[in-house]
């Protein structure tokens, strides 16, 4: 039997580029929002929020409820997406959809913690969105405390749709107040980093030392504080220290015994 040579092989590295097609995450889809239409549940709002690793600016958090006849092409969780097709999608998703915006301050993160913080500002969105949802879509773990269903989902900005609009919207509002934030504090770079921890700004903090922006506790920044205003530290007592009055009069009264 003569073979036909010119049968071309199967390339080597096939296997390999059809597990990077089979790995690929697929894009935020509106099923859930969907089967609770079905079931006559409406309004359905996602949340999300952008900015809690930052060591400098507020936590913005969004809720969006979609309009299901007016969905905007090409919605997805806003860490897949460029910063233009960040911007577009912004538009579109104020345009067509119900939506809301709270921000947390760097004194409430100082205050409550990064967590609570968040929870707080999600909160506040969903309450302030133009109708009352009646279910609620939650990036992460942990629920809100709202009159509604409140369903967390792990993922959620790559899962479910109205997560991913949220996720965007919070994504823009945030970079464009970081953006306004640099030219009260030029030199840190905001506008760049929009207050993350990267090289240029733990440099600049080193240099400069933070402003009312930083969140005080987050560690880079309490050794900025500490070096450029250590009048603003308070000491800590040494529990384990002995004084030598202490030490003489504790001697004192064990020979009276």
């Amino acid at each position: 039997m003569i073979r036909d040579k010119s049968a071309k092989k199967p390339a080597k590295d096939a296997p390999e580029k059809a597990a990077e097609k089979k790995a690929a995450p697929a894009k935020a889809s509106f099923r859930r929002e969907r089967a609770l239409i079905k079931r006559g549940i409406w309004p359905v709002a996602g949340c999300d929020e952008a900015g809690r690793g930052p060591l400098a600016g507020p936590v913005v958090a969004a809720a969006v409820i979609l309009d299901p006849d007016r969905i905007p092409r090409g919605i997805d969780d806003s860490k897949r997406l460029t910063g233009e097709e960040r911007e577009k999608l912004f538009e579109k998703i104020c345009a067509t959809a119900q939506v809301s915006v709270a921000v947390a301050s760097p004194a409430r993160i100082d205050r409550d913690n990064i967590l609570r913080a968040s929870l707080w500002a999600l909160k506040r969105a969903v309450v302030a969105l133009p109708e009352a949802p009646r279910h609620v879509f939650i990036d992460g773990r942990d629920r809100l405390d709202t009159s509604c269903d409140c369903e967390a989902v792990i993922g959620g900005d790559g899962i479910v749709l109205s997560i991913a609009a949220a996720s965007i919207v919070a994504k823009v509002t945030r970079d464009r107040l970081m953006c306004a934030l640099a030219q009260d504090c030029p030199g840190y770079g905001f506008e760049q980093h929009k207050g993350y921890g990267v090289p240029e700004h733990l440099d600049a903090l080193d240099r400069l030392g933070p402003t009312v922006h930083h969140r005080s506790f987050f560690a880079p920044v309490a050794a900025a504080r500490a070096k450029h205003m250590p009048w603003t530290v308070e000491p800590v007592q040494d529990l384990f220290s002995v004084t030598e009055v202490e030490t003489s009069v504790e001697i004192e009264a064990s020979a009276g015994l």
